[in-house]
């Protein structure tokens, strides 16, 4: 039953991670015309916005070395795919396939980005600034993600105004748009709020913002509200729920894509993603992973099946 709210957008623009975040975290290696297979059928299901691997070394995220492999079997996906490039050698290689959309990923918090990035807050900044300007002159489309934007596993919360600097000198390298990442699933709506709202007034408009959230502690969801209700628009989710963090143990699952689309749809939140073809396709990729998916939707709608 299709109950709209007051205050919300009346369009979301869903940016689907299942294929790079999602699976990034798989012990077992999935065969790369699977991984195409879930991208197309992601695309069939009306997601335009589907992120498809990333061009980081082999030793880092194993999972993703066959980005080479994978991106060329995509070229016919009627889809937006961004890939993520952690340096100007892997920009290279994204760029040589003829890849248009290009993100970076930056930290909020020290510890993390010496975990992740190898470097300090600063360092991974100037080591970005080359990967973005470059991408831009290539009339390439740059999103930069931000992790810990709400708590830190080893800092703990970490401080609003801390979190508005980093995001404007991402914005400030010429990033098109920005994703806040809630790396370890501990926001609540209120927090959400205060960002958002400290971001606006240190000069970043809403359209460029994107929210990225972990379901940790059953958040992601009411999370997705707030920043909803903030003007929001864009908001990263992954199909069946699938991934988390390499670097960070205690990140669980995304956002569930289905979990999304349901609370949208009842919102009269127009997405342009057909659920239940959504749903048929987390229940093939778990069917691959041999696993259920974590997703409450994919679990509910097929059970009813």
């Amino acid at each position: 039953m299709t109950v709209p709210a007051p205050g919300l957008p009346a369009r979301v623009r869903i940016h689907e991670v299942g294929a790079r975040d999602g699976l990034q975290n798989e012990k077992t290696a999935v065969p790369t015309e699977v991984k195409a297979e879930f991208v197309r059928r992601l695309a069939a299901s009306g997601l335009t916005t589907i992120e498809a691997t990333s061009f980081v070394h082999p030793k880092w995220v194993p999972q993703l070395a066959d980005a080479e492999q994978l991106f060329p079997l995509l070229a016919d996906v009627d889809a937006a795919l961004p890939v993520l490039v952690p340096n100007e050698r892997g920009l290279d290689r994204a760029l040589a396939l003829g890849a248009t959309r290009i993100a970076v990923f930056g930290s909020a918090t020290e510890t993390f980005a010496s975990r992740n990035l190898n470097r300090t807050v600063a360092e991974s900044l100037t080591m970005f600034e080359p990967v973005v300007a470059r991408a831009r002159q290539g009339g390439a489309h740059v999103r930069g993600y931000l992790s810990m934007c709400f708590g830190d596993p080893w800092e703990g919360a970490v401080p609003v105004h801390q979190v508005v600097s980093v995001a404007k000198a991402l914005l400030d390298l010429g990033c098109d748009e920005l994703s806040l990442g809630d790396t370890i699933g501990v926001a609540t709506p209120g927090h959400v709020q205060a960002l958002l709202s400290a971001l606006n007034e240190a000069g970043v408009p809403t359209d460029r913002i994107g929210v990225h959230f972990h379901d940790t502690y059953g958040q992601a969801l009411s999370n997705t509200l707030a920043a909803l209700q903030h003007g929001v628009t864009t908001v990263d989710a992954s199909a069946g729920g699938l991934g988390g963090c390499p670097y960070a143990k205690s990140a669980t699952g995304n956002l569930a894509t289905e979990d999304l689309v349901w609370m949208l749809d009842g919102l009269g939140i127009e997405t342009g993603v057909d659920l239940a073809a959504l749903t048929a396709t987390s229940v093939w990729m778990a069917e691959q992973l041999g696993r259920p998916s974590p997703s409450r939707t994919v679990r509910a709608l097929s059970h009813k099946e």
